[in-house]
């Protein structure tokens, strides 16, 4: 029998998890999440379900007509007659509250993802005709303080894949490991800095994905779109070192067919390549906290700076939407503007 693919047990195991989930909610919280499954992907369901279970524990610890039912006994006509004070006092409650002895905390764009949680679960309840009024539409968003973007330099882009190759500037416990996993970190680290896929779709390759004959990689993008990649020389050069190495290696059951692999022989996690990325970029920058999140903002950054075409760097990305890909760069037109100013004199000093 054929081994699934990477993101084919993604999906099946989410979809397990959303049902545990929902054996926690009320039975109506099923059929929203059936009727969104067509145009979301599973990991959304997922966080719209983490989100909406966090709701309906306020409601049964704060609102007096649930407490004293189960969670998976509060009445549709509870949502119905909520006025849009209780959800911001809901969202107030949720920049700071205690469970189970953990403090919980939410910033501007926690808040603000699960009240677009909860406005899609009150519109589809509404459109529907399961509930009279949506109160949860006249509740304004949070505003969000954009934080600046962080990414590498190109000299330290260059400095980091140097790390990654020597070596040197690790602990002598570091070095040790660092011999059996030097090709396949710095075939990663070059994949990801050369192509900015995103890490879910690095850990998700399969050895088949790849095709030196064309250079480029056989992607499933957020949404499961399936498409392909294109790198540079420098990057075929990375794989194909990584290659070589990678076929002498007999794979653990259910990792056979992936390119990646940890030191078990497994499919690399995401939380794996996040701390090979933070462990190396420590070596180059301790004032950047950088991510594989970050090493695909440095190659967009890059990818415009050299084309100017915001519509070129949005589909390579995958943004569905170009202001999405506009807003992490708009500061690099600042500073193409800002630099005009050093080229106009007018008068000789």
């Amino acid at each position: 029998m054929k081994e699934k693919a990477y993101y084919e047990k993604v999906n099946v195991k989410n979809e397990t998890l959303l049902r545990n989930l929902l054996q926690k909610m009320p039975p109506y919280c099923k059929q929203f999440f059936i009727g969104i499954e067509p145009t979301t992907s599973s990991r959304t369901r997922i966080a719209y379900a983490y989100d909406l279970n966090c709701f309906f524990e306020y409601l049964h610890e704060n609102n007096p007509l649930c407490t004293k039912k189960d969670i998976t006994e509060i009445p549709l006509s509870v949502l119905g007659n909520l006025a849009p004070m209780d959800i911001e006092e809901y969202l107030s409650y949720l920049k700071y509250y205690e469970k189970d002895g953990v403090e919980h905390t939410n910033d501007e764009r926690g808040l603000k993802r699960k009240l677009a949680s909860l406005r899609s679960f009150y519109r589809y309840l509404y459109k529907n005709e399961m509930i009279g009024q949506d109160p949860a539409v006249k509740v304004d968003m949070p505003k969000i303080h954009e934080k600046t973007i962080t990414r590498l330099d190109i000299d330290e882009v260059a400095n980091l894949l140097d790390e990654v190759e020597s070596g040197e500037s690790l602990t002598e416990k570091q070095q040790k490991f660092h011999e059996k996993t030097k090709k396949r970190d710095l075939a990663m680290m070059t994949l990801l800095l050369g192509t900015g896929i995103r890490v879910s779709e690095c850990v998700g390759l399969d050895m088949d994905d790849v095709d030196f004959k064309n250079n480029g990689i056989k992607i499933h993008r957020k949404g499961g779109a399936e498409v392909v990649v294109y790198f540079g020389e420098e990057v075929r050069s990375a794989l194909m070192e990584y290659m070589v190495e990678r076929q002498k290696i007999t794979a653990a059951d259910g990792s056979v067919n992936a390119l990646f692999l940890s030191l078990q022989n497994k499919r690399i996690s995401v939380r794996s390549v996040e701390k090979m990325v933070n462990k190396y970029s420590k070596l180059v920058t301790n004032l950047k906290h950088i991510t594989p999140h970050k090493l695909r903002s440095t190659y967009g950054t890059s990818l415009y700076r050299e084309t100017g075409d915001i519509y070129l760097v949005a589909d390579v990305l995958g943004h569905k939407d170009v202001n999405t890909t506009r807003k992490h760069y708009a500061a690099i037109d600042d500073d193409r503007r800002r630099s005009a100013a050093k080229y106009v004199k007018l008068r000789e000093p």
